[in-house]
């Protein structure tokens, strides 16, 4: 780059920070008008002159800024390798795909059976069925809203291959009870962290158990590429395969603008290809394209400096809520964690009860513009897309179909103020004080 136009560059990005602070201001609070949103972006303007700056390179599709951020979330995991996807659903999808891998010994077929618990994300149940493997569906605990480990062990066969369990907004399972059963009956582990980015469990991270753990980087998250995720790897032979189902299945190792990486390109032979065929041309897994741009990961690394800032004000406003809302835990079931589990909280979770119905609280606060959401699908068993599933289920699904009826959540992201979170309370206090609840 000339200096001429690194000059120009330079120039362009203080007047992105001058229209960042300008344009992106954050506006006063005023109840009833300004919506209290369940989740949210949280930027300034670091984010911006680095999404600018990538934009002016013109890259567009994954590069150096890519580079850097998997070398941040490697460092940040201490893992042996972390690899950007384009989402979250894409990472579930790599990683569980790449379990499957005839390359990996054909543990993981057809007809194996993958423990998972019906309280989960359509996308972390998805890869299970696109790969042709039998979902084993478990009940979750109440409160937690984790996964039952009881019932987990209770649900393993001959049969079962694996297990894919989600850490229930942000709440860390019990990790060291799944491992004992997974190292007991030989199975792989997919952690699917993508609501708990900075969880800890017995002081370890969670992302940092399992043999794939999965990440999302969508605007509602602990950090936002706008779309994007990841997979946090611990073995290299998993890590390639990994990379290839996420690069089309290539063969290669090359990273995007490089060749020649092995030093052979024109040397191999592999299947029934002809002697010296383009090794950036031969496929070794059955893959997909789910990079994202260069464009997004420049936003990831400035957010991936501030991931134990967010978690810190996230943890505060969980902590705000629940000491408001205590007084209400004849009507409402509050959240809790495992003594061993620093949670990393997406939201704060409650489930009606003492009379109160869901439909009514949540329309309340809805009417005063308090978002709220459902705990993913609920007792995933009941969607339409998913009721004629090949499946089995352990035991009964009695506190999931719980879940589906009585729970849901409200935010507790780093972009909520105090005045916002008192303003939630308030309601909560006007609630019960209106049905003479309180």
């Amino acid at each position: 780059m000339t200096n001429t136009a690194e000059q120009l560059k330079q120039e362009i990005l203080e007047k992105v920070r001058e229209y960042a602070t300008v344009a992106h201001s954050t506006d006063a609070f005023v109840p009833y008008k300004t919506k209290v949103r369940y989740a949210g972006r949280v930027f300034d303007d670091r984010e911006m002159v680095a999404l600018v700056s990538s934009a002016l390179d013109f890259w567009l599709t994954l590069g150096p800024y890519g580079a850097q951020f998997e070398s941040k979330m490697r460092q940040f995991f201490g893992s042996r390798d972390f690899v950007l996807t384009n989402s979250g659903s894409s990472a579930n999808l790599t990683a569980i795909t790449a379990l499957c891998s005839k390359n990996l010994g054909g543990h993981m077929r057809p007809g194996g059976e993958v423990i998972t618990p019906a309280v989960t994300f359509p996308t972390t149940l998805s890869p299970i069925l696109q790969n042709g493997l039998v979902p084993v569906f478990v009940d979750c605990e109440m409160g937690t809203y984790d996964v039952d480990v009881d019932a987990v062990a209770a649900a393993v066969s001959s049969k079962t291959r694996a297990l894919v369990i989600p850490h229930t907004l942000g709440n860390p399972c019990r990790m060291d009870v799944l491992m004992d059963i997974a190292r007991e009956h030989d199975l792989w582990v997919v952690e699917d962290c993508c609501d708990a980015l900075g969880a800890k469990y017995n002081g370890k991270l969670v992302g940092t158990f399992g043999d794939a753990s999965t990440c999302s980087f969508y605007p509602a998250h602990h950090i936002t590429l706008g779309e994007g995720g990841g997979v946090v790897v611990r073995e290299p032979k998993v890590a390639k395969i990994i990379r290839s189902v996420r690069d089309w299945g290539r063969d290669c190792w090359c990273e995007p603008g490089q060749s020649d990486t092995c030093g052979k390109r024109f040397g191999w032979q592999l299947g029934d290809l002809p002697e010296g065929y383009d090794h950036k041309y031969i496929y070794s897994e059955i893959g997909y394209n789910l990079k994202p741009t260069d464009l997004q990961a420049a936003i990831g690394t400035v957010q991936a400096d501030r991931i134990d800032d967010f978690h810190a004000r996230r943890q505060h406003n969980f902590d705000r809520l629940y000491a408001g809302l205590k007084a209400y835990e004849e009507f409402l079931l509050l959240p809790k964690a495992y003594p061993d589990a620093e949670p990393a909280w997406f939201a704060f979770p409650l489930t009606v009860r003492g009379g109160v119905v869901r439909s009514e609280l949540v329309a309340w606060l809805e009417e005063s513009l308090i978002e709220t959401r459902e705990i993913f699908s609920g007792n995933i068993l009941r969607q339409p897309a998913y009721r004629d599933v090949v499946h089995r289920v352990q035991g009964d699904l009695h506190r999931s179909d719980v879940v589906m009826r009585d729970t849901f959540f409200i935010g507790v992201y780093p972009g909520l103020t105090d005045e916002m979170l008192d303003f939630v309370l308030e309601r909560f206090r006007e609630f019960f004080r209106s049905r003479g609840l309180s």
